[in-house]
């Protein structure tokens, strides 16, 4: 349902994710993969940064979650990438007749520790959106004293705009 007059023209989305930590799989963060002894277990590739803004982005035009569009229990997913998930909110997105304008996103996890990451994961997070990097803020801090020592978490915060209908050309 493409933006109308009574169409907001901004839109906010909230998004979060969890998965423990697990022996033998690869870790991926951002659409990035990280040196790391164990990975994020999950149905698909576990990738706890893109299932938060996945679930911003499709929070943010009132649509079906990650889970409900991608559900667990079929086997189609199992492993999947989750740039796939990413480009399906994205399309969702553009489809209502908005944009990206930029995301805020918070990961905590003990380890590995993400600043020498964190550029590349920007960058990932920026060319999967079509933004430039410093439209996408990432920080990561670690769970002191939560017991969260097995786990990664994110939060994302995502803003949208409606985008500007193509001008026709002036003869």
């Amino acid at each position: 349902m493409p933006a109308t007059k009574h169409t907001p023209k901004i839109r906010i989305g909230y998004g979060f994710d969890s998965h423990e930590f697990r022996p033998g799989i690869p870790l991926k963060i951002g659409g990035v993969t990280l040196p790391h002894d164990k990975g994020l277990g999950g149905h698909s590739d576990g990738d706890v940064l893109l299932h938060a803004i996945t679930d911003a982005l499709l929070g943010a035009i009132a649509a079906p979650d990650i889970g409900a569009l991608f559900p667990p229990s079929d086997p189609k997913w199992k492993g999947a990438d989750s740039v796939v998930f990413l480009r399906e909110a994205l399309q969702r997105v553009r489809k209502m007749g908005y944009a990206v304008a930029n995301i805020d996103a918070s990961l905590i996890l003990a380890a590995p520790k993400i600043g020498p990451h964190t550029a590349a994961i920007r960058a990932r997070v920026a060319d999967l959106l079509g933004l430039p990097a410093d439209c996408v803020g990432l920080k990561a801090k670690t769970p002191e004293g939560l017991n969260l020592e097995r786990a990664a978490i994110a939060h994302v915060v995502v803003l949208l705009e409606t985008r500007m209908p193509a001008q026709k050309k002036r003869k």
